[in-house]
């Protein structure tokens, strides 16, 4: 039995759906921190050291979660998902994805510069080149955003409003991030997960908040949708650009209905998209990892549901 290295702090319910995939495929999933990895450059052990697999390296690797830490935590995390690659094992999504995807400064950067429709961003160190953005944001009638650079869930987002806010206005780490607020087309907030596995829009849903913020983790509600042809290819086009195997890219459609992208995800979550949608998104993504990168004798997405 082959085995496939889950690397995650906290397995939860999508790592047990993920591990139940791969052992239908006759793969483990074994379950590691990256934490506990090493970088060993004697010549008497392998490279990398993982818990479990002194003897040989795995056949895959499945990221589920990148730990948070200091820069030179992180850099390390990622030098562990680097190497591995180098070393011919298959990660997924690899060292590259996660690094473009996770610094949303470079996120928004490489989207732009691809064409592709997304808020007007602004990244800053000075507290007083931040405010006069904001101010000029909002004398011009439109709200800002405030995020940190790294983050996920919501977690220290901002939306700035009125002048007083601006009393609020702190950097994350040295680093001011600023988005122009985009309104959704329509009554209340939401936005548009699309799920994309390897070049393919495979299922979309709606995600209506409680407020503005449109998180499943702060209370959002799902609903499934169809998706359109701009949907899809602006989704798939994200994920392109960041070089990604799969991902969960969030739409925006604005009231005139321009579509714009607010962020792409390199670890989605996927449980609340299962919740609305009749698809099983840990088989899906075992089946591409498998068929595309440790059988590739034919197309993984093309025997998906067969």
């Amino acid at each position: 039995m082959g085995r496939i290295v889950i690397f995650t702090d906290d397995p939860g319910w999508h790592g047990k759906q993920l591990r139940h995939a791969f052992a239908s495929r006759g793969y483990t999933g074994e379950y590691v921190s990256l934490t506990d990895c090493s970088i060993n450059l004697d010549s008497s052990s392998l490279p990398v050291r993982i818990p479990g697999f002194e003897s040989s390296l795995p056949d895959a690797v499945f990221v589920r979660g990148v730990p948070g830490g200091s820069l030179q935590e992180v850099v390390f995390y990622l030098d562990i998902l680097h190497i591995l690659k180098t070393l011919g094992i298959p990660v997924y999504n690899n060292g590259v994805a996660i690094e473009r995807s996770v610094d949303k400064g470079m996120t928004s950067f490489l989207l732009k510069n691809a064409g592709l429709n997304t808020p007007l961003t602004w990244v800053v160190t000075d507290r007083k080149e931040a405010v006069g953005i904001a101010e000029k944001e909002l004398r011009q009638g439109y709200k800002v955003i405030s995020k940190p650079l790294f983050g996920s869930q919501g977690e220290g987002v901002r939306r700035l409003e009125k002048m007083t806010d601006l009393f609020w206005l702190t950097s994350s780490h040295g680093i001011y991030y600023l988005q122009r607020f985009v309104a959704c087309a329509g009554r209340g907030y939401s936005d548009i997960r699309v799920f994309v596995v390897c070049g393919h829009a495979v299922v979309a849903m709606r995600r209506r908040g409680m407020s503005w913020l449109n998180n499943v983790a702060r209370g959002a509600t799902c609903e499934a949708i169809e998706m359109d042809e701009a949907l899809s290819e602006l989704a798939v086009q994200a994920t392109e650009v960041l070089k990604m195997d799969y991902a969960g890219v969030d739409i925006i459609q604005a009231a005139d209905g321009q579509l714009s992208i607010i962020e792409v995800n390199s670890i989605p979550a996927w449980k609340g998209l299962e919740s609305v949608c009749n698809i099983n998104m840990a088989e899906l993504l075992a089946e591409d990892l498998i068929g595309r990168y440790l059988n590739q004798s034919r197309p993984a997405l093309e025997r998906v549901g067969s």
